[in-house]
């Protein structure tokens, strides 16, 4: 039903192939555009995202550690370290 498409990256130019499995998933999630950007450029772009968000340090609610957090803390809610979070969502589930 698919067949590989030749697109061009509107960031470095350069020609990439848009796979006929890649077109199967990108309707199975219900994606109306085709990607505009190769792979390398999708990555750089993601990680450049990741290096601007801001983190903040705090104190982990449950042990005590410092935790690195992407929001502002307020006094109103506790903060969880990544694995005091991921243990508290266990216990959750």
């Amino acid at each position: 039903m698919y067949e590989n498409k030749t697109l061009v990256c509107k960031d470095c130019g350069q020609e990439f192939i848009f796979t006929a499995g890649e077109q199967e998933f990108y309707a199975e999630k219900g994606f109306q555009n085709e990607p505009q950007r190769c792979k390398e450029c999708r990555q750089a772009k993601k990680n450049a995202v990741k290096s601007q968000r801001e983190y903040f340090t705090t104190t982990c609610a449950a042990c005590g550690k410092e935790a690195k957090v992407p929001f502002q803390p307020s006094d109103d809610r506790p903060v969880y370290c990544s694995e005091c979070f991921a243990a508290k969502k266990a216990e959750q589930e």
